[in-house]
């Protein structure tokens, strides 16, 4: 696999896990929060520049229950969010 397939997490974002496994993504240099849901925290958690979003997917499908057929395009949806805001990128873009 090649680290163009693999998101990574901007190694800046502070992760502030609250209650119910919701969270926040804090930006310290921009003061930026995101609030980001269970699922979301999950996705997060295997951004590490060395899984692709099938193998990300595929996790989500262990690790859940009722995980809906398009999974694959909203999770695409929140990792390209995070791309747009800087919250994750490629390790090769670095």
């Amino acid at each position: 696999m090649t680290a163009a397939v693999a998101p990574v997490a901007n190694p800046l974002i502070v992760l502030r896990e609250e209650f119910d496994d919701w969270a926040v993504l804090f930006n310290p240099e921009t003061g930026a929060a995101f609030a980001i849901d269970p699922v979301a925290v999950l996705i997060w958690k295997r951004l590490d520049g060395k899984k692709s979003i099938d193998d990300i997917v595929a996790d989500l499908r262990t690790s859940c229950e009722d995980v809906p057929a398009n999974a694959e395009e909203h999770c695409r949806a929140f990792i390209d969010d995070l791309l747009q805001k800087g919250l994750a990128g490629y390790e090769g873009d670095r």
